[in-house]
C-alpha cells in the first residue's frame, strides 16, 4: 500500500546525490522531514548576516610612508583601531617593514562584500592611478586619522 507523498528509492538517491554534488561531502547533513533541509539552512544564513551587516560599516583605506612613497592598500570595519595599531607598530608585516604609517584615503562601506570588492580592485590597479586617487581626496598628502578621530 502506498501512502501520499511517497517517491521511489531511486529519487531519494538522487536527490541526496545532487545535495552532495552542491554542498559537498564533508559538510554535515541536516534532514527535515526525512530529507535535507536547504530552507532552514538559508534562513539561519541570511539571519546571521542580517544581523553582522545592520549596524557595521566597513572601510578600505590606503596608508603610505610619506608623499609618493610605499603603498599599501587594506579592509577593516574599525578604521580608529587599525590605523592606532598600524602607527604604533603592532601589527608585524609589511607596514611595519617598510614603515608604511601616514593615512592617506580611506573609503566607507556598507556591506563587506563592496568593501571587499573594492579593496581588490584597487589592489590590481597600476600605481598611477592610486596617486590620483589619492591626489582627489586628500592633495596635501595630510595623514587622515586625526579627522576620524574627531
Amino acid at each position: 500500500m502506498r501512502r501520499s507523498g511517497y517517491r521511489p528509492l531511486v529519487a531519494d538517491r538522487w536527490l541526496f546525490v545532487g545535495f552532495l554534488r552542491r554542498c559537498g561531502p564533508t559538510q554535515p547533513i541536516k534532514y527535515c522531514h526525512s530529507r535535507p533541509c536547504l530552507r532552514r539552512d538559508r534562513l539561519r544564513r541570511e539571519s546571521r548576516e542580517n544581523k553582522t551587516s545592520v549596524n557595521k560599516r566597513f572601510y578600505v583605506y590606503i596608508l603610505a610612508s610619506k608623499r609618493n612613497g610605499t603603498l599599501y592598500t587594506g579592509i577593516t570595519s574599525n578604521l580608529i583601531q587599525r590605523e592606532w595599531q598600524h602607527k604604533n607598530n603592532i601589527i608585524e608585516g609589511f607596514t611595519q617593514k617598510y614603515n608604511v604609517k601616514t593615512l592617506v584615503f580611506y573609503e566607507v562601506h556598507d556591506n563587506v562584500e563592496s568593501a571587499i570588492a573594492r579593496e581588490k580592485r584597487i589592489k590590481k590597479w597600476r600605481r598611477a592611478w592610486k596617486l590620483q586617487l589619492i591626489e582627489r581626496m586628500n592633495p596635501e598628502w595630510n595623514d587622515l586619522f586625526e579627522e576620524i578621530c574627531q
